[in-house]
């Protein structure tokens, strides 16, 4: 499955851009969030010139890029400068217009292709991929008109309603117990396509980030195993300490098969559930760097974001390899207000100062002019010589934080 696109090159780091020998071989990358910040981070110190198209003019990364186009995704104008200014492409979050990928892909190199991000946007699309490349997910039902609603089989509930798409961290989601509770939900969710998963019993969450080459070369980083609070990535703890060595080789091995079937070029993310009684299931995708790999910074070395340089430069992969254990807490903006102060409270800067004197601790915040409860300001990883040790230091800094322990 690919999108009109050319093909990938190969951009050395500190050469002259093909397109325009009077500067520096540049990637370009859609959206300008923390993932897209990252990126061009890694772009920079690998020796690239970057550039960013986001709407939002103060964007973490249009903030860092050598180029900011601001722009909405959809805008022709905005995504002729975007390829003027880069050599290849990459997207940032899954929710870029799918088409405004496959209008670059008119003119410069895209990776991953707007075809390959259009299957991750669409909940349904996603889930027949998962069969495709014989990795088992939750049962579930399309739920597209009221004649849908009623055929529903009673044996998917309690389930979980999810929108088809443009839903994340936990957004365009309701648990449903009952077909009451079920045609409630999918009203309230203003009956748009929707897509119903049985509930199953879960032991453990884990993700698999895997980065593919465009001649299908494959790595991937160590297995992640991730705590979930109210839909949003909370915890991540590397090596994944209660997952079986063979349940990781099989989300390992169920990783690469569901990216070489969508001939897939970039860094990927999927997340697994491990079941009760240990089976494993194919939660969802993510078609670029994810939350849970942001460890790979400071516990791998090569980190994730590094992958996405070298996928859309053509440069060779090599395995990432762990040199510290770590764990990784997110930072909601929940943590930039007094709790005890209600809804009014004013917006504060938390004290970083016992956070930082804390061993192995690094601190990375996203550069966001605003907090708000629930939106991801930063993160914290903290590296040991032990699983045992990163934990103990990152449960230190929980408490410090007011962060629920794990």
């Amino acid at each position: 499955m690919t999108s009109t696109s050319h093909v990938i090159p190969t951009l050395l780091p500190g050469q002259a851009s093909p397109a325009a020998p009077q500067r520096l071989a540049t990637l370009g990358v859609m959206g300008g969030g923390q993932l897209g910040r990252m990126f061009v981070h890694a772009a920079q110190q690998l020796g690239f010139r970057t550039a960013v198209l986001e709407p939002d003019a103060t964007s973490p990364a249009g903030l860092v890029a050598h180029a900011h186009v601001v722009s909405d995704y959809l805008d022709a104008a905005g995504l002729d400068r975007l390829a003027d200014e880069a050599d290849a492409i990459t997207t940032e979050f899954e929710n870029v217009p799918a088409q405004a990928l496959r209008q670059l892909a008119l003119r410069r190199p895209v990776a991953p292709a707007g075809d390959v991000v259009a299957v991750c946007q669409d909940r349904a699309a996603e889930k027949a991929h998962f069969a495709a490349s014989g990795v088992p997910c939750a049962r579930n039902h399309l739920i597209e008109t009221e004649a849908d609603l009623a055929a529903v089989d009673a044996a998917l509930l309690p389930g979980i309603l999810k929108t088809a798409r443009l839903g994340y961290d936990g957004k365009g989601q309701r648990r449903v117990s009952d077909r009451a509770e079920l045609a409630a939900a999918w009203r309230e969710l203003q009956g748009v396509p929707c897509l119903l998963e049985q509930m199953l019993p879960l032991a453990q969450e884990l993700s698999v980030i895997v980065a593919r080459s465009a001649t299908g070369e494959l790595v991937h980083l160590p297995v992640q195993q991730n705590l979930h609070r109210d839909g949003i990535l909370a915890v991540t703890v590397v090596p994944a300490p209660d997952i079986d060595a063979a349940t990781q080789a099989e989300a390992v091995a169920a990783a690469g098969r569901i990216a070489h079937e969508l001939a897939y070029v970039g860094v990927l993310c999927i997340e697994f559930f491990v079941l009760a009684d240990g089976r494993l299931v194919a939660n969802e995708m993510a078609p670029r760097p994810h939350n849970s790999g942001h460890h790979s910074v400071d516990s791998c070395d090569i980190s994730q974001f590094e992958l996405q340089v070298r996928t859309l430069a053509g440069l060779p992969l090599a395995e990432p390899r762990l040199h510290s254990s770590a764990v990784m807490l997110n930072l909601l903006g929940d943590l930039w207000f007094d709790a005890a102060a209600g809804a009014d409270a004013a917006e504060r800067t938390p004290d970083w100062r016992p956070i930082l004197a804390l061993p192995g601790a690094h601190l990375h915040l996203y550069g966001k002019q605003s907090a708000r409860r629930g939106r991801k300001m930063g993160h914290l990883t903290f590296t040991a010589a032990s699983p045992q040790a990163a934990r103990d230091v990152a449960l230190q800094a929980a408490a410090l934080l007011g962060i629920e322990p794990f």
